[in-house]
């Protein structure tokens, strides 16, 4: 049996024979020419090094499956991890109550089946607050880890791939919630939802959480207006307002470290117009600030590692040890490209913030809407809009750009999916040295926009 991660987290464990009857599904549906192909069976039992080089070929099937447009965002893929999920983690299929927090502490209970996927409980969140069809795709659900301070430190955006009872109850910690946001980076798009009374009350409840969490800096002569804009209830320009605000529509990470401009500087790393914002504090006590472009990253990655244990055989490493980086090549000046690593626990989320910039900055350069961006249903069977399909992300196995060689060649082993064999001893040990969780190669803006 395998482990398959996705975005860094455990997501299922499968059998050889469950991906073979994954692969011959896509070849039925798609045709043998589209269908890369998938490690052949073997008659005799495996020795460890073939048991090896199998999962490293299945891996890689994966990461070529998800990795194509029309294979890894159709159904029959998504809807062989959401099944996977669901029966790795053992959960029946059953009515269920799920609890979806809103920005403000409002909780709304949902009567969902445990096996509904990402967007059924997200249309029936919005079906309960009355949130218009078209503007369902503005809105996302976040998978979140409350502090002590009350506050919500992000761990994902939910994917269509995942069941979000399941993934929720299979973490066993109370402190795992899930809330409604809203999932677009350019203010612009505000007025889309402004225009009707709950996607106006839901955004006015997420200004208002980020300005009291302190995620969006409010001088006291402005803190003085919104108070007043608050005690008027006058919605539209406490939002208006906020929007000229500094960090307005970012979300702020918790502290951790960087190696930028030195190793081991201390850093608040903010997600948000386009950029990672950086408040950086250096070994001298100094703070200093500085913004990174997503039009100037050429790709970036994340990784995982444990620290190799000394103990005793058998004994594992605590979760605490498990480091996870991003690290994005950035273009300094014209002909230098640097390396920036951020070491954080919150690595994927700071990839998954990374790859919508990129998406909704494709979505825009292609002529695209927002509103396109979510999928409908028609005839009962989910369908991807066209604008979506189209920012995709290009195959990094098989990269027909001479010029981008170079980084494929950096990047083949780094994407969202990953398989690692289950040992007989303990899955705790699941996670190695060079367990990749994932990579997104930013290939879709030109030199022009730099």
């Amino acid at each position: 049996a395998y482990n398959i991660h996705v975005n860094g987290v455990l997501h299922c464990r499968v059998r050889y024979s469950q991906l073979l009857g994954l692969h011959e599904q896509l070849r039925k549906e798609y045709g043998a020419n589209v269908v890369p192909a998938f490690p052949p069976k073997k008659i005799f039992t495996l020795t460890p090094a073939e048991v090896e080089q199998r999962r490293e070929q299945l891996e890689k099937y994966m990461q070529a499956v998800r990795q194509d447009p029309t294979l890894g965002g159709s159904e029959t893929f998504n809807s062989f991890l959401r099944k996977a999920q669901q029966e790795t983690q053992q959960i029946p299929t059953e009515e269920v109550v799920l609890e979806v927090l809103l920005s403000n502490g409002q909780k709304v209970k949902v009567t969902i089946l445990t096996s509904d996927q990402t967007e059924d409980v997200l249309e029936a969140v919005a079906s309960k607050l009355d949130l218009p069809d078209d503007l369902v795709g503005y809105f996302s659900l976040f998978l979140v880890r409350k502090t002590k301070d009350g506050a919500f430190s992000f761990v994902r955006k939910l994917q269509e791939f995942e069941l979000p009872y399941v993934s929720v109850t299979s973490l066993h910690n109370p402190e795992f919630q899930i809330i409604l946001r809203k999932s677009y980076w350019d203010s612009a798009y505000d007025d889309d939802v402004m225009e009707h009374r709950v996607g106006l009350n839901l955004l006015y409840a997420q200004t208002v959480s980020d300005i009291e969490h302190g995620w969006i800096l409010v001088n006291k002569e402005q803190h003085r207006q919104l108070k007043s804009l608050q005690e008027k209830v006058s919605k539209k320009e406490f939002i208006r307002l906020a929007q000229t605000l500094k960090y307005y529509g970012y979300l702020k990470f918790d502290p951790c470290v960087t190696d930028f401009p030195e190793k081991g500087c201390h850093v608040v790393v903010s997600a948000g117009n386009n950029e990672l914002n950086f408040q950086v504090r250096l070994p001298n006590e100094q703070i200093k600030e500085g913004s990174f472009k997503v039009t100037r990253m050429r790709c970036w990655r994340v990784t995982s590692s444990v620290p190799m244990s000394n103990g005793p055989s058998g004994s594992s490493p605590g979760k605490s040890e498990v480091k996870l980086e991003l690290a994005f090549e950035y273009l300094m000046s014209k002909d230098r490209l640097q390396w920036v690593t951020i070491t954080s626990p919150q690595a994927i989320m700071l990839s998954i913030c990374l790859q919508s910039m990129v998406d909704e900055l494709m979505v825009k350069k292609s002529g695209g809407s927002i509103r396109k961006m979510f999928r409908r249903r028609l005839n009962g069977a989910l369908r991807r809009s066209d604008s979506q399909q189209a920012v995709k992300s290009p195959p990094l196995l098989d990269s027909p750009d001479a010029s981008r060689e170079p980084m494929a060649k950096i990047s083949s082993k780094l994407t969202s999916v990953s398989l690692r064999g289950i040992s007989h001893s303990s899955s705790a040990n699941d996670v190695g040295a060079n367990d990749f969780h994932g990579n997104y190669a930013f290939e879709g803006i030109g030199d022009e926009d730099l």
